[in-house]
């Protein structure tokens, strides 16, 4: 426990030491092996904590939603811009697609194509309906896979459409906020049939970033990585510097202006220690 500054020490993932209690069916954990990833965020009450939701993880599935609730581009760009600080391949699943209208599916459409512009594969789904479980599947197998994303998204839903013998408990969202409610409430790694485990974590509310530098913040956009080399000055913060190869292509739309705006969003707030 020496030194470790995290509101859980252990979290789901972790390969650990332990000592069976004779006669009892638990263990003493002695030991804990150094982690090579894993997904943090700020802790929500605990400011200077941080909280692992979850180690070792083969690839990150955020799920998002366009309504019931609706899954902000900051949220979504904040959960992405830690999976990169820590070399967790990212992917984003859109879900309930079977309650969305025309304008909505345009709004798909075009939220899909800044992600995949960037660098992140997208999926459409419905854990209702059934539509593209099967490429869900394919990604899935044979890794430890995590699902995050806001209560309500249909996490444990599209669990349950995965491995249907599981039937993990959900509920339906508030008709007065339209929000999710809390079914899961501790992260557990679940194996599946097919190969891998899945990794089901607790709605996240909001998403703090935690120990990451502003110098460092634009490294953890695949799109202006690509292009920071290419500024005019070496440690150009691509806020207001003239030269920027960044701001340029935002100018000219090859690096979304969304995506952009919630870069200088995080920029300017208090996320970060230095």
């Amino acid at each position: 426990m020496k030194g470790i500054k995290t509101t859980n020490p252990i979290a789901v993932g972790d390969k650990v030491v332990y000592d069976p209690v004779p006669g009892d069916n638990t263990g003493l954990i002695s030991k804990i092996f150094p982690r090579y990833n894993y997904i943090i965020r700020k802790a929500t009450k605990l400011s200077k904590l941080s909280q692992i939701i979850a180690a070792n993880i083969d690839h990150a599935f955020l799920i998002v939603t366009l309504a019931e609730p609706r899954t902000s581009t900051g949220f979504i760009d904040r959960f992405l811009i830690t999976a990169e600080a820590y070399h967790i391949p990212a992917s984003l699943v859109f879900n309930k697609i079977d309650i969305y209208n025309d304008e909505m599916l345009a709004m798909l459409k075009t939220l899909s194509g800044i992600y995949e512009n960037a660098g992140y594969p997208c999926l459409e789904v419905s854990a209702i309906r059934g539509d593209n479980i099967d490429q869900l599947i394919t990604q899935m197998k044979d890794r430890i896979s995590l699902f995050s994303g806001h209560s309500g998204v249909g996490k444990s839903a599209l669990i349950n459409t995965v491995q249907p013998e599981l039937k993990l408990k959900t509920k339906p969202i508030s008709e007065a906020h339209k929000k999710g409610i809390h079914t899961t409430t501790f992260a557990e790694m679940i194996p599946l049939t097919f190969g891998g485990f899945i990794v089901d974590t607790p709605g996240i509310k909001e998403f703090g970033l935690y120990d990451l530098e502003k110098g460092t913040l634009a490294e953890r956009y695949p799109e202006m990585r690509a292009l920071m080399h290419a500024c005019k000055y070496y440690n150009c913060t691509h806020v207001h510097e003239p030269g920027c190869a960044v701001i340029e292509a935002v100018e000219n739309g090859d690096i979304s202006e969304s995506r952009y705006q919630n870069y200088l969003g995080i920029i300017h707030s208090d996320d970060f220690t230095t």
